[in-house]
């Protein structure tokens, strides 16, 4: 970098992922600046008439996870303070528009990229009504979901709702696939500019439809499959949405391909184990070249062949006091249960000691949850012996927050709360025993 100025790239992420960390190394392997916008050292002023923002950096590479939070229009409004005044990628309001997964279909269809037919519906009477042209079987979806959470696929004999707990849901084409392929699979593309860095082919883990990686899905290179053609409607769609850089999801039936998703926030992790690649460096050079920097060719290749995601040396310091402003909820709270059929208002009760979520049978019955995603085998107290409990997907609602969860289904009829709060809930609050609610609400919506 002799003799050139330096790049003060800022990632925007308020989360501690693989992804943020692999490209703010990057941008330091390049021999520039790297700059995490986080809540610690992040700060804007008005003064004298004049944007002052803290850190200031060069661009922005915008790494937020709207999906993940439930005002994400505060967030949208935070970095927009920074787009307004530095040049940013992935643009907020494009990131917004992928993170709606509906509103990013109409922009594909729209822009004549191929996706699946679907259908959005504000009155749950409306959406039944319209869902008769999609045959008995379909994939229902939350318009705002992450990791394949609020993905189903249902059977439309059934009455579904327009709604699962406070999120919009829409009814989407299910694509068939041919049995005798194998497991259900589909081919994400990360993109960055207009490059295509590699494909993946993501298969569904045993029992599971869905292909996400985080559910278990196993990766392989795309290889042939990557053809010209599936490369020009990856880096359409991307364009399309207006991002910089995006996975996109593609799935074929046996004639077309259709895109599924635009991901913004795409994890690198299952992408690097099947291709070998890491997206990281070519996100910092993008964001370096926008800048006005420059970088080494021959680096960014070489950092390609690594996914370093080991801690930054930019990452600001964490109080003590921030490390537990986890909110607090008690040894019995009131959450809304949601699945494809309607909400359910009761109380649950917290239980540290158990990994996963657990819902009763009436209730799951009652709210529409499922289908049956696999079976799980659990061990009750001090017994020696298991039983074999089915596990399916249901949205839990705590105090305005919504969580995804695949949860065990039992009878639990004869206990006083109809669900036990697991670990996979708990991890995001403080439990004081101390505290406890009304062990009498029940209400079931519609």
């Amino acid at each position: 970098m002799s003799g050139e100025t330096s790049v003060r790239v800022g990632v925007f992420s308020l989360h501690n992922s693989k992804e943020t960390k692999a490209i703010l190394n990057a941008v330091e392997a390049l021999g520039h600046e790297p700059v995490w916008l986080r809540r610690e050292n992040t700060s804007v002023e008005i003064r004298d008439g004049e944007l002052v923002l803290e850190p200031n950096v060069d661009i922005v590479a915008n790494r937020l996870l709207l999906s993940k939070t439930e005002y994400p229009d505060e967030l949208l409004g935070l970095v927009n303070l920074y787009a307004s005044v530095v040049p940013t990628l992935n643009p907020p309001m494009s990131v917004l528009r992928a993170t709606h997964k509906f509103a990013a279909a109409v922009r594909l269809a729209e822009e004549g990229v191929r996706v699946p037919d679907a259908i959005l519906a504000l009155s749950t009477e409306r959406l039944n009504e319209l869902c008769e042209p999609y045959g008995t079987e379909a994939v229902y979806k939350t318009a705002i979901g992450t990791h394949g959470g609020g993905t189903w696929k249902v059977d439309l004999n059934d009455p579904i709702s327009s709604r699962v707990g406070k999120r919009q849901a829409f009814v989407q084409q299910l694509i068939e696939q041919d049995d005798d392929d194998g497991p259900h699979s589909d081919l994400r593309v990360y993109v960055v500019g207009d490059s295509v860095i590699g494909g993946m082919i993501r298969s569904a883990p045993d029992e599971e439809w869905r292909t996400n990686v985080a559910l278990g899905g196993d990766v392989r290179a795309a290889g042939d499959v990557l053809t010209d053609e599936v490369s020009r409607t990856a880096l359409d769609a991307a364009n399309a949405i207006g991002l910089d850089y995006a996975g996109v999801d593609l799935i074929r039936n046996e004639r077309d391909w259709y895109v599924l998703e635009v991901n913004p926030t795409a994890g690198f992790k299952g992408f690097f184990e099947a291709t070998g690649h890491s997206p990281a460096p070519h996100i910092a050079r993008a964001a370096i070249e926008t800048a006005g920097g420059s970088v080494d060719e021959d680096r960014v290749v070489e950092l390609t062949a690594t996914l370093d995601d080991t801690v930054p040396a930019c990452k600001p310091s964490t109080s003590r006091r921030d490390l537990s402003e986890q909110p607090t909820i008690g040894y019995t709270t009131e959450v809304v249960v949601s699945g494809t059929s309607g909400s359910a208002t009761v109380v649950a009760k917290s239980d540290t000691g158990a990994s996963r979520t657990s819902i009763d049978t009436g209730v799951a019955a009652d709210v529409g949850a499922g289908p049956i995603r696999r079976t799980s085998r659990v061990r009750s107290g001090s017994s020696k012996s298991s039983r074999t409990r089915p596990v399916v997907d249901i949205v839990v609602g705590i105090a305005g927050n919504h969580y995804t969860v695949s949860a065990n289904i039992e009878d639990r009829s004869h206990m006083e709360n109809p669900v036990l709060l697991g670990r996979d809930i708990l991890e995001h609050y403080q439990v004081d025993i101390s505290k406890r609610v009304d062990e009498e609400v029940t209400t079931i919506e519609e």
